[in-house]
């Protein structure tokens, strides 16, 4: 196959890849096994992803991506390239310009890091386009109208909170709080109320399971095991969801300032039309029950859920991959 442009969403979670024409061909999880003697990469995405906790001294399985951005240049590299070399062969006659996304709030340290990562990987151009655009383009919002949009995108390392019109962003704000910081939260709460250790993994299938911002009328529950903190041994214990409540209650609040901040920052004419139209949240964390009402009760503004809201920043990624000529104003190029 002859792929002359890619977009990605590197993200700290998972990375996705849109082909255009194609759509997203790979949503794996981003994270890289690597054998410590020889540094040589044992296994990439759902594979290692499996690993995750269950290694011996000599494999790391780590992502390669902390915060929404490269923490390890070269592992992520390495997985840029398995990427690229999966989808167009490691012999090509071309190499593909690769779109990324990245938190608007990077710094160009951070941004530099990931076109070097791209270009090194075998990309011919690397563009960079700021996630909440591309979020609110996977999403749908006419974001070239001269009309305020906002957009509240929770992914797994960061949070981007952004008001758009006219292709670009007015007011921003980006916290470094999201789906692993509520994993790590609820880890917490488990350890301090229970005596109970427990690790990422089951972190994240209680956040999915039972996970709950606000009240429900039926609370849910879940056995979850781990280890007792105070004797070591083997032990399961019933989570309810009202203790997840309590565990997310400080990173959503950062997130909450967030948004405050954002419309604060927001000119009139655009917090009239935000007022209209709501503000539309995507990324995994917009997936936890009840996270629109609460938001919506904050903030006094109507929030909804795009639809997909895991696929959205990928999906704009590509979109603006796709029509590179009219989205340059909004992409940051590097090449």
């Amino acid at each position: 196959m002859i792929l002359k442009r890619i977009g990605i969403d590197l993200g700290t979670t998972n990375i996705l890849v849109y082909i255009p024409g194609k759509g997203i061909v790979i949503n794996e999880p981003s994270v890289v096994a690597i054998e410590v003697s020889s540094n040589r990469v044992m296994a990439i995405g759902q594979e290692a992803k499996e690993m995750l906790g269950k290694t011996p001294d000599s494999i790391i399985a780590a992502h390669p991506l902390k915060d929404g951005v490269i923490a390890n240049f070269g592992i992520a590299k390495a997985m840029i390239r398995h990427y690229i070399n999966r989808l167009s062969g490691s012999v090509r006659l071309f190499r593909p310009e690769v779109m990324i996304s990245v938190p608007a709030g990077a710094t160009s340290t951070e941004r530099r890091a990931v076109t070097d990562a791209a270009l090194q990987a075998g990309a011919k151009g690397a563009y960079l386009i700021k996630k909440p655009v591309a979020a609110a383009l996977g999403a749908g919002i006419p974001i070239s109208a001269p009309s305020g949009n906002m957009i509240i995108d929770i992914g797994g390392g960061t949070s981007e909170v952004a008001v758009i019109s006219l292709g670009d962003i007015i007011a921003s704000s980006s916290v470094r709080v999201g789906g692993n910081k509520f994993d790590q939260a609820i880890t917490s709460q488990i350890r301090k109320k229970y005596n109970l250790v427990i690790g990422d993994t089951t972190a994240e299938n209680v956040k999915i399971k039972i996970g709950t911002t606000l009240p429900l009328k039926k609370e849910l529950t879940m056995e979850v095991s781990g280890c007792d903190s105070i004797t070591g041994l083997p032990e399961s214990m019933l989570i309810s969801s009202s203790d997840i409540i309590s565990a997310l209650r400080d990173p959503i609040n950062e997130i909450i300032s967030a948004v405050k901040e954002v419309l604060q920052k927001t000119p009139p004419e655009l917090a009239a039309d935000i007022m209209d139209k709501g503000i539309v949240m995507t990324g995994g964390g917009s997936l936890i029950r009840g996270i629109d009402k609460l938001f919506t009760k904050v903030t006094g503004v109507p929030c909804q859920t795009a639809e997909d809201p895991l696929l959205c920043v990928a999906k704009g990624t590509g979109s603006a991959i796709e029509n590179l000529e009219a989205f340059k104003k909004s992409v940051l190029w590097l090449r």
